[in-house]
């Protein structure tokens, strides 16, 4: 692929692959061109093109209608069966804080994107199922099978090829003037997410309400569950675009975030937020670590222990009492009236902070 280097900091490719097509971008707009022959255009992807500059944001497709697919509607839910746990005075109940399923959110970004990408990862791949069968019929019925080996060959190949296509959804983006600029200072400074030694998105919490449960938690008003999160300048696999994509992946669900919106995705599914609905929320906090090593880039601002006195010094009633590392972390919440709600919390006390700030220039 070449490379252009933009009027800011970010690099804006001038083509993108999508299985056997190359689209261009020029000063006309988005053109294809075919590396395979025999392959239409009319059944690849569509080539999107969006203009961002002082006179607004334009939306335009290039090749074809955007492909149906439905990202509204409701998820059926499965009602556990209800499980009896002992009582502990000391327990601190959680209520889940990930937000809306991607089901139940309407996207707000415009421009038939996140269809695309919809139907774009629910394809189903033909070419491995059609190969394997071809060669365990050609197998079965050899010396014959041979004549199916012959004619399963370029079958296979244009299967591989449209898979290879139809799983992608492209994306161009001409950003220029105040948008460039602001979309520049999220990649300029998205190495402080990428760099930081721990990232974690909180998925659950709940509110320390007695002082009983105040001293079995290490004095904590808040306590909170998390699972690993990783920041990468890769967009998800579903998306070939021209621009740097800073990402945020924790488990099965990532945040993408595009000249002019955010994506959120959560397995195959996709939809987004425009910037003009996102809430974002910076600051630094000290959170109380459990006990072992902390991050190396983190820094530690005071101790406690597991049990402690209504005081806040250690309770002798207890033998075995570890002393727990009080931590200057930084967290990042994101949120939309339409469900978003995505808390990162960041080892390097300014992380977060630092990207909260161009996401807020960016929002308004």
């Amino acid at each position: 692929m070449t490379r252009e280097r933009s009027r800011v900091g970010f690099y804006v490719r001038k083509s993108v692959k999508a299985g056997p097509f190359r689209f261009n971008l020029s000063k006309s707009g988005v053109g294809v061109s075919v590396g395979a022959p025999g392959f239409r255009v009319g059944t690849g992807p569509r080539g999107n093109y969006v203009h961002m500059g002082r006179g607004g944001v334009y939306y335009r497709a290039s090749l074809g209608a955007p492909a149906r697919g439905a990202t509204g509607g409701v998820r059926a839910g499965v009602t556990p069966a209800p499980t009896w746990t002992p009582y502990d005075p000391g327990a601190v109940i959680l209520d889940d804080v990930t937000g809306a399923t991607i089901m139940d959110m309407q996207p707000t970004g415009g421009g038939g994107i996140v269809e695309q990408l919809n139907a774009a990862a629910r394809h189903t791949r033909l070419a491995w199922w059609v190969t394997a069968i071809a060669v365990v019929a050609g197998a079965a019925t050899l010396p014959f099978g041979l004549i199916i080996w012959v004619l399963a060959i370029p079958l296979c190949w244009w299967l591989f090829l449209r898979d290879a296509a139809s799983t992608k959804a492209v994306v161009f983006y001409d950003v220029n003037d105040d948008a460039a600029q602001w979309f520049d200072d999220l990649v300029t400074n998205w190495g402080w997410l990428t760099n930081a030694t721990k990232l974690w998105r909180t998925v659950a919490s709940g509110q320390v309400h007695t002082l009983h449960q105040h001293k079995r938690n290490a004095g904590a008003s808040n306590i909170i569950t998390r699972v690993d999160a990783t920041a990468t300048a890769q967009g998800p696999k579903h998306l070939a675009t021209n621009v740097a994509v800073p990402t945020i992946v924790a488990g099965k669900t990532s945040l993408h975030f595009l000249p002019d919106r955010v994506l959120i995705r959560e397995g195959k599914s996709y939809t987004d937020v425009a910037y003009s609905h996102l809430r974002v929320h910076a600051r630094k906090q000290r959170f109380i670590e459990s006990p072992g090593a902390t991050p190396k880039d983190a820094v530690q601002v005071d101790h406690t222990w597991q049990y402690v006195n209504k005081k806040g010094g250690p309770d002798r009633r207890f033998s075995s009492n570890p002393v727990l590392p009080i931590m200057l972390y930084s967290n990042l919440e994101l949120t939309s009236a339409h469900g978003l709600n995505w808390r990162i919390q960041a080892s390097q006390q300014d992380a977060a902070v630092v990207v909260g700030g161009v996401l807020e220039r960016l929002a308004r």
